[in-house]
């Protein structure tokens, strides 16, 4: 009996299974749909699909570098709870992960989970199903970042928040610049910023928020050459907020981050320029799951 794309799609949705492994599951029962799921459970692969549904919103935020490579490494991978999110053999996955991105560079999570894994045979799509079936929890790895060059990363409140900042200089071995790295790396992750510096701003944004606060300043009650005026303090304002570079330096408010930067660099007597940051914190923006446990025992009953 053979069988359709079609066939393979529905075979897809009934057990959430990947497409390949729907594909050799009918090839093994002859197109047979009921047989085909039969072979998927036993594979395990159904009882991990089934779990892949429930949302995965806790877990951990985890930075590697290859000190001799130059390269650094920030992701996120959830699981469904706080519990599993401290367990060794997840911390021992995640840290996979972040070993195999260092070595092969994959573009997109897709391509990471294509990926032989790090150190073994098994590719981590096959290593992450694996765990999701050991420790009966969801987990997805859901994003991550690499660099190369000069990186320092920081992980704060074990994992809730990861950093990693790309730095382009000749002081890397002076003990004072790793000190200095890794005050901006805590100043990311402290003052959350959303771009580099002004000119990575893109225009619609400054558009935007021009029209906002030229609204508020009318509002206001203040004349149209007045609230033009206004509107430049605040855009002004704006790029302090959400720019690195603009930002004021949490160990001293009178400096900006670039002008922290210039001083370091001048002491020292060398360049230093940062060329970009990632900052990640767990579960942002995703949904996490309310129920309570008497619900969920009912449910399971049902």
């Amino acid at each position: 009996m053979a069988f359709t794309a079609k066939d393979v799609q529905t075979l897809r949705e009934r057990t959430g299974c990947g497409m390949m492994d729907c594909k050799k599951a009918l090839t093994e029962t002859d197109g047979d749909m009921e047989k085909a799921i039969e072979v998927l459970r036993e594979k395990g692969l159904a009882a991990a699909a089934k779990k892949a549904g429930r949302i995965a919103a806790e877990g951990v935020v985890y930075a590697y570098v290859d000190e001799a490579k130059k390269i650094g490494v920030v992701i996120e991978v959830n699981s469904e709870t706080d519990f599993v999110a401290k367990n060794d053999s997840f911390i021992a996955f995640v840290d996979t992960c972040a070993k195999t991105i260092a070595e092969q560079n994959p573009a997109t999570v897709e391509a990471l989970l294509d990926c032989k894994a790090a150190g073994s045979n098994e590719t981590v799509a096959d290593m992450l199903r694996e765990k999701i079936l050991t420790i009966g929890e969801n987990m997805k790895i859901r994003r991550f970042a690499r660099y190369e060059g000069e990186v320092v990363t920081y992980i704060h409140g074990g994992g809730r928040i990861g950093v990693m900042v790309g730095f382009e200089t000749d002081l890397a071995d002076k003990a004072e610049f790793k000190d200095y790295a890794k005050d901006i790396a805590m100043q990311v992750a402290a003052s959350a910023p959303t771009y580099l510096d002004k000119a990575s701003v893109p225009s619609e944004t400054i558009e935007k928020e021009k029209e906002i606060l030229t609204v508020q300043a009318i509002n206001e009650g203040k004349p149209a050459n007045i609230a033009e005026k206004m509107v430049m303090g605040r855009i002004s304002k704006y790029y302090k907020e959400v720019c690195l570079l603009e930002q004021p330096f949490i160990k001293d408010g009178d400096l900006s981050v670039t002008q922290y930067t210039e001083k370091v660099a001048k002491e020292l007597g060398g360049s230093i320029k940062v060329t970009g940051f990632v900052r990640y914190e767990k579960g942002e923006g995703l949904e996490k799951k309310e129920d309570n446990f008497a619900d969920e025992v009912a449910s399971m009953i049902k």
